[in-house]
């Protein structure tokens, strides 16, 4: 009863908390857990808590019977530059009048056999979160200050048994829950085909529900593969924003497929890596180009995100039977085009590199307390051809940096 009540307190306490900010990739985070955080995010073969199912739901059966509580603490840099244009709105702008964020999550695993295992992970996305103080768009006719806030929370049960010695298989359901908000695009009014419902409408929410799929394999003494897939998660609508995005307001998550190896170099030391592909462009309101048809129809303008792959490695060290030591370093494509720029204003997840470190030490009462830091160095994507002339011209130019330091507590049952 205390565990089920645990797990409905962090899934609560989820929902309300500013996950919209998260290290990201695009604007899916780039590790679930605070020991994958601190691998910048490998895990598909390279399960090492009760977040495993996040990524790859095989791997609930190799972590044991546990409960795993994180929470970081994410501090974004974010903001635009407008240069050349004719309606005079050239200016440096800062999207960080919010500048702290912190993101609770949770993971439980059971292991009710050695051939079969179960838990639940609860956990968030983010990435698309903006406060201007100062309105970017306010020359081309917006009024007020301008942002946008974008939370994901996920719920993660999950299976794994094993079919045959040395690997398992594992499946998932994922609930998802979004809350979305814009202010400061009154602007747009003119450019959709639901006027009233593009701006400054307050909080709106939607649900939906997808399916993860994961294999992990011993394929020879020191080696072990991973492959996972997680469908398209087909949300609601946002019906106080059907005037903004694609389809009468349907901001679908994107799939996600990838593979991971993880080698055991030494007795000491396990080496991993992961390649993770996502989706973007297939969802039409995230994939759509700026200057699409009429906002909110079918086939209507979107962020102009692209597709993007993920490549991530990482060093766990077991120093001794307390301490392990962990760093990782990933790089992602780029999913914001040059010519894409000035819708993207809203949502600059333009980062590309994170470089991680992290800890776990265990105490004497069985605990293990773990901490991870990451850093994401600035990146800059310049326009080309981003303001289209009836806004006047010129370009607009994004930029990005990211920091988030992670502490967590986990206990086995």
């Amino acid at each position: 009863m205390n565990l089920r009540k645990s797990i409905m307190a962090a899934s609560l306490a989820a929902l309300g908390w500013p996950l919209a900010a998260h290290a990201t990739n695009g604007y899916f985070s780039h590790g679930y857990g605070v020991r994958s955080i601190g691998v910048a995010g490998v895990s598909i073969a390279l399960p090492q808590d009760g977040f495993a199912a996040a990524t790859n739901p095989a791997g609930t059966l190799s972590v044991g019977s546990r409960v795993d509580l994180g929470v970081h603490l994410f501090r974004p840099d974010r903001g635009a530059v407008i240069r050349g244009n004719g309606f005079g709105a050239d200016g440096d702008y800062s999207g960080n009048r919010t500048h702290n964020f912190l993101i609770p999550e949770l993971g439980y695993a059971r292991q009710a056999s050695p051939d079969l295992a179960w838990g639940v992970a609860v956990y968030g996305n983010g990435g698309m979160n903006t406060d201007y103080d100062r309105n970017p768009f306010a020359a081309f006719g917006s009024r007020g200050k301008a942002g946008i806030d974008l939370k994901q929370v996920f719920v993660t049960p999950s299976v794994a048994f094993r079919p045959a010695p040395g690997h398992s298989v594992g499946a998932a359901l994922t609930f998802a829950y979004q809350r979305f908000a814009v202010t400061g695009l009154s602007v747009l009014e003119g450019m959709t085909a639901y006027p009233g419902a593009v701006s400054d409408r307050g909080h709106d929410s939607s649900t939906g529900w997808g399916v993860k799929l994961g294999w992990l394999g011993q394929v020879l003494p020191d080696l072990r593969l991973g492959a996972s897939w997680s469908s398209r998660l087909e949300m609601s609508e946002f019906e106080r924003y059907k005037g903004l995005f694609e389809g009468g307001g349907g901001f679908d998550i994107p799939a996600t497929y990838g593979v991971g190896f993880a080698w055991q170099a030494s007795r000491a030391l396990t080496l991993a890596a992961d390649w993770q592909r996502i989706e973007y462009n297939s969802v039409k309101s995230v994939g759509s180009p700026q200057t699409g048809g009429a906002l909110g129809s079918d086939g209507g303008a979107g962020f102009g995100w692209n597709n993007v792959s993920v490549v991530k490695l990482g060093a766990v060290y077991a120093h001794d039977d307390r301490l392990t030591l962990r760093a990782g370093a990933s790089r992602v494509q780029q999913p914001v085009p040059a010519s894409q720029t000035l819708f993207n204003v809203l949502a600059p997840g333009v980062v590309r590199n994170h470089y991680s470190l992290g800890a776990s030490l265990k105490g004497a009462g069985g605990g293990e307390w773990s901490l991870a830091y990451m850093y994401a160095p600035k990146v800059t994507v310049s326009g080309s051809g981003s303001i289209p002339a009836n806004f006047g011209g010129g370009e607009a130019t994004l930029h990005m940096r990211e920091q988030m330091l992670s502490v967590g507590y986990s206990w086995a049952l």
